[in-house]
């Protein structure tokens, strides 16, 4: 199926010789600083790309928070909004309140890029309609998966309906993996579909970080064979799955004892399951990529995910991951080759890989090794000029080169 119909190379040139001047992005973003995950990081990561590389003018608008999460790129026009109950990290938009929408106004976009499906993303949509400004909308979190975990199933429908609607008004998609590109496409038309995926930071995700005075430090023997929860710290991450996956292994004589890397309000869940594991709270940087490769294997039952980050930084930074099977990590990972799929949800499947890495260590090494290579394929520069690609595309300026790249 043809879905892109981008072609390298060129996009920025194309931008700042049709316009004459620097192109003008609004970002629209549920919680653009407030948490720290790979969506908000991607998004980070795009801004810098826009305004360092392509010369471009970024206004943010997102809920804000008293204290970030991060330390964040960019100029943010700060929304109305509301902490969720029992989730105070993230914050609910109130939609595109008069002060933001007189913001906007001054702003005069060309492009109003949406991230969260949100009110403030949907009102977002809805003024562009009305003003001729064209829309990209990029997937970052398969929100309606969430509903399963908090037992309200029942909602799925509405909120599928929902979204489909969101996304077929807006003028292009942004779609994580190829899979999910293709199942867009088909809903949606090939044309209005191109993939963003991510990158990953060799400098912060690498084996050469492995660190055996780390694994000492905490009390990790050399022989250990450490399995990795990388990742916030909330139920809809597949904790549950993770836990009884560890507990079911130890069970059947296998002495492992997890490195948890991350935080989030299931912290004291999680520990109550699983007292003898390291918990290590928020890393960043070559301290969060030293702890990463430092771990032997990461074990991701999260459906959640519409690309995968913690998948492909675990790859490139050698461990063997053990995923479920959902479109963002087959998308990522070759069954057997650069990691194990287990269906989602299935813990017995789950703890037959996980002992069969422990056991054959050669095996483990191959698949780590094979994984780091496969990681180093995702660059940051081209993936974040994927999205440039699109802003041409919607505001109709040609490239270099023209129509033809197949997913």
């Amino acid at each position: 199926m043809h879905i892109s119909p981008f072609h390298r190379p060129g996009c920025a040139i194309a931008l700042r010789g049709a316009l004459g001047r620097p192109l003008r992005v609004a970002l629209f973003s549920g919680n653009y600083d407030c948490v720290r995950d790979g969506a908000n990081q991607a998004l980070n990561r795009l801004v810098a790309y826009l305004l360092d590389q392509l010369g471009a003018q970024v206004r943010i608008y997102s809920p804000t928070a008293p204290r970030k999460a991060f330390e964040s790129v960019g100029d943010i026009c700060s929304v109305r909004s509301l902490s969720i109950p029992g989730r105070p990290e993230y914050r609910l938009a109130l939609g595109l309140t008069r002060a933001a929408r007189q913001d906007l106004e001054q702003f005069a976009p060309d492009v109003i890029h949406l991230s969260a499906p949100d009110l403030l993303g949907r009102q977002a949509q809805k003024y562009a309609r009305l003003h001729g400004i064209p829309v990209v909308a990029s997937l970052h979190t398969r929100f309606e998966t969430y509903l399963d975990y908090y037992r309200l199933g029942l909602l799925r429908p509405a909120v599928e309906r929902y979204l489909d609607r969101f996304y077929s008004e807006s003028d292009h998609i942004l779609a994580p993996t190829p899979p999910i590109a293709q199942d867009m496409a088909a809903d949606f038309g090939a044309g209005k579909v191109s993939i963003w995926g991510r990158g990953v930071d060799p400098a912060s995700f690498r084996p050469g970080l492995r660190d055996e005075g780390f694994r000492s430090a905490h009390g990790y023997a050399p022989d250990d064979v450490i399995p990795l929860f990388f990742g916030r710290l909330v139920l809809e991450k597949g904790l549950g799955i993770f836990a009884e996956t560890v507990a079911q292994v130890r069970a059947c004589g296998h002495d492992v004892r997890p490195l948890i890397v991350g935080e989030g309000p299931a912290r004291g869940w999680l520990a109550e399951r699983m007292p003898n594991a390291t918990f290590m709270g928020h890393l960043s940087d070559e301290a969060l990529g030293r702890a990463v490769a430092s771990a032997d294997l990461l074990i991701n039952p999260s459906v959640t995910e519409a690309f995968g980050n913690v998948n492909l930084e675990a790859m490139a930074s050698g461990l063997a991951v053990v995923s479920a099977d959902v479109a963002s990590a087959a998308a990522l990972i070759a069954q057997g080759r650069t990691g194990l799929l287990a269906p989602a949800g299935d813990v017995a499947a789950y703890v037959e890989a996980v002992i069969e890495l422990v056991t054959d260590r050669e095996k483990r090494l191959a698949i780590g090794a094979a994984a780091a290579e496969a990681a180093a394929c995702h660059r940051w520069a081209d993936v974040l000029e994927d999205v440039a690609r699109a802003y041409c595309h919607v505001l109709h300026i040609p490239l270099a080169v023209p129509v033809g790249q197949a997913a």
